[in-house]
């Protein structure tokens, strides 16, 4: 089937509350609310994550709700030294109590308890602001500070909207942009990190929608500089039906240019050697150096996430729409596999 672009905007479900009309975009085109899917709750999944990164420090944050097991989770990389300190909270049963907004282009997340304070918040021209405040973060470290994320407002994002085969109430409406400059700073009770524009760049990675009883999911992303363009890109497949348009695409100066599929090829016994990536249109040679991986598996019930996290350095060439071969070093990023099973 011939991957099919929408230009037009449409909701995610038709007036059965039936998922419809799928396809992938250059913009956030699909109205997603989740009180018209026809799924319930307990199987209503969203999720806002960031990723955020300068030549020192990567940084991992994520708001997860999937009905019957909720997570919170922030992971601090250190590259050189390739060590971590991660903070998760699972939340059994929250069921939308996250409230995440149903557009990705505006609304904020606040979340505040007595273990620290959570906020995502959209600007007017689309900036992102990140404000953390975790008084006992990992090993009793104080984790806050801001970064501001900003791009061009005519960036374009690979949006996704697909359906799984044999579920028919299950969808997944994402949206990725691996193109923004983050500036500002953390602090790590006595350490500074410090994101300073033109060396630091953030990833933003939003889905909405109904999960299958199962799925298993391998998703990579990564950016940066390739002389003075920024580039930047996402590429992914799992068990959900990609025929109507993969997650697959190249950013260039923030333009998408798109892929068909693309292939991760990883050491079976170590994770930690280099990967190589291929896609099938031979547009995309691509490998990946890991700096370090972190296993994950939170359960509530019969509901299981097992995650298999790895960050590191991507390198290669990439063919774009008008046929020019570009070539990039050394972008800094992270891949995954996550599986769910309820």
């Amino acid at each position: 089937m011939a991957q099919h672009e929408l230009d037009t905007f449409l909701p995610t479900v038709d007036e059965n509350r039936r998922p419809a009309h799928f396809g992938w975009a250059r913009t956030p085109l699909l109205s997603y609310d989740p009180l018209l899917c026809g799924g319930p709750r307990h199987r209503i999944t969203e999720s806002d994550r960031y990723i955020i990164f300068s030549p020192t420090h990567l940084m991992i944050l994520e708001i997860l709700d999937s009905g019957i097991l909720g997570y919170i989770g922030i992971s601090v990389v250190f590259l050189k030294d390739k060590r971590r300190s991660t903070q998760s909270y699972v939340i059994p049963f929250s069921l939308g109590a996250f409230e995440l907004p149903k557009d990705s282009e505006k609304g904020s997340i606040r979340i505040q308890q007595k273990k620290g304070e959570i906020n995502f918040a959209v600007m007017e021209g689309g900036a992102r602001i990140i404000k953390l405040d975790i008084p006992k973060f990992g090993h009793h470290r104080h984790l806050w500070g801001v970064v501001v994320l900003s791009a061009d407002p005519s960036y374009q994002s690979i949006v996704t909207h697909m359906p799984w085969r044999r579920e028919k109430n299950a969808f997944r409406y994402s949206r990725r942009s691996p193109w923004y400059t983050a500036e500002g700073v953390m602090q790590l009770s006595g350490t500074e990190i410090v994101f300073s524009r033109g060396s630091a760049w953030g990833i933003f990675d939003w889905n909405r929608g109904v999960r299958p009883r199962s799925d298993v999911r391998f998703w990579a992303a990564a950016c940066g500089l390739s002389g003075e363009r920024l580039v930047g890109f996402n590429v992914g497949y799992g068990s959900v039906d990609s025929g109507f348009g993969t997650e697959n695409a190249f950013f260039v100066d923030g333009r998408l240019h798109k892929l068909d599929q693309v292939t991760f090829h990883i050491s079976p016994n170590n994770w930690l050697e280099p990967w190589r990536f291929t896609s099938n249109d031979n547009r995309l040679e691509m490998t990946f150096v890991p700096n370090q991986e972190r296993f994950e598996h939170n359960r509530v019930l019969l509901h299981s996430l097992k995650r298999r996290q790895v960050c590191g350095f991507f390198s290669g060439k990439v063919v774009l729409d008008n046929g020019e071969e570009l070539s990039f070093q050394h972008l800094t990023g992270m891949a995954e596999r996550r599986k769910t099973q309820f």
